[in-house]
């Protein structure tokens, strides 16, 4: 290969990959470089890593849908949330425990999250070009509203209501004895002390990040393509645009409402209130990163996209604290995180091709 086809090929692989990815890509490499010269362990640095990528993988998976049916990034992912903490405080509730208790929790949130999903999707075809502000305000507002009501439902299981009164949900619930870790444990595999890889909550979304792409090659998932890439060209040929569009947002919704399920049994505690109030950044903010645009998103921007982000997220508080000889991690993770935030929705119309 001649050398000026050698800089063409390197041109269009940066193209077709993306210059931003490739700059945050080295990014964290240059920071697993620099772990052991300050004293931070790899093995333990890409455990961490490993893990909160199966955290949040599915929580990011679920802004596909929307984005495909061409009603934009979901703003509104804390609605999703909302029926999986039903779900999961339900199954706690009714005392199931272990593998059941995770599986009922999936099976009483997927109801709320189509009733939920379906009003939701009902809202945004009356809004239609405005969606993402009006879904920011529907996440902000359900939040709000159920801050209420996690006082007012009837629970009264004493791991999960309030000591001193009896009623109303604490503001954190531990999930240990319920389902702590029932996807991490399975076929973990324990590389060594430090490293172990949470290998069956990364199937679980392996799982269903190959649902997504086969849903998309049927005919309806290509009705859905086909509304967000052209609603007129869609509506012309038959497809019922708002029908599809609904079905993208309870979709969305009810992905939402598995992610969180996955995520605290990761993390160990359920978390109310104002918990789920910003939790729809972060997974959009990952999508953009990993190539995806408000009109176009593939499962491969879905994964790049949570490995960068979280990656960056988990390396530099800890590479930073061990150079500067100071406990800022906390400081550190709101900067990096708010200015990833910042930086992919200034990219928002950029998709990898």
């Amino acid at each position: 290969m001649s050398k000026e086809g050698l800089i063409s090929s390197v041109k269009s692989a940066i193209k077709s990959f993306g210059l931003p990815r490739i700059i945050i890509g080295l990014f964290l490499l240059l920071l697993f470089i620099l772990a052991p010269f300050v004293g931070v362990k790899i093995s333990t640095s890409l455990s961490d890593t490993l893990n909160r990528f199966g955290m949040n993988a599915v929580m990011v998976l679920a802004m596909v849908p929307m984005i495909h049916s061409g009603c934009g990034l979901n703003f509104g992912l804390p609605l999703g949330i909302i029926a999986g903490l039903l779900g999961a405080t339900i199954s706690m509730q009714l005392g199931f425990t272990g593998s059941a208790s995770f599986a009922m929790a999936i099976l009483l949130a997927t109801p709320f999250a189509i009733i939920l999903g379906g009003a939701y999707g009902k809202l945004l075809n009356r809004v239609k070009g405005g969606e993402m502000m009006i879904a920011t305000y529907v996440g902000f507002s359900s939040v709000a509203f159920m801050c209420i009501m996690w006082l007012l439902l009837p629970y009264s299981n004493p791991t999960m209501v309030w000591g001193y009164s009896g009623t109303g949900l604490r503001t954190t619930i531990s999930t240990e004895g319920y389902y702590l870790h029932v996807l991490n444990d399975f076929l973990s595999v324990k590389v060594n002390q430090h490293l172990s890889i949470p290998t069956g909550m990364l199937l679980f979304f392996a799982i269903l990040a190959f649902m997504m792409w086969a849903f998309l090659h049927t005919k309806t998932g290509t009705s859905m393509t086909a509304v967000g890439s052209n609603p007129v060209f869609a509506r012309a040929s038959g497809i019922n645009v708002d029908k599809v569009r609904s079905l993208s947002v309870i979709m969305s919704t009810w992905l939402g409402a598995i992610g969180i399920l996955v995520y605290q049994q990761s993390f160990g505690f359920i978390q109310l209130y104002m918990g789920p109030f910003y939790m729809a950044l972060p997974a959009v903010s990952a999508i953009l990163i990993g190539g995806a645009s408000v009109n176009k998103a593939s499962i491969t921007n879905v994964i790049v996209g949570t490995f960068l982000f979280q990656g960056i997220l988990t390396m530099t508080p800890s590479v930073m604290n061990s150079m500067i000889h100071t406990d800022m991690s906390e400081v550190i993770r709101i900067v990096v995180s708010n200015g990833m935030i910042l930086y992919a929705l200034t990219r928002k119309t950029e998709a990898t091709r």
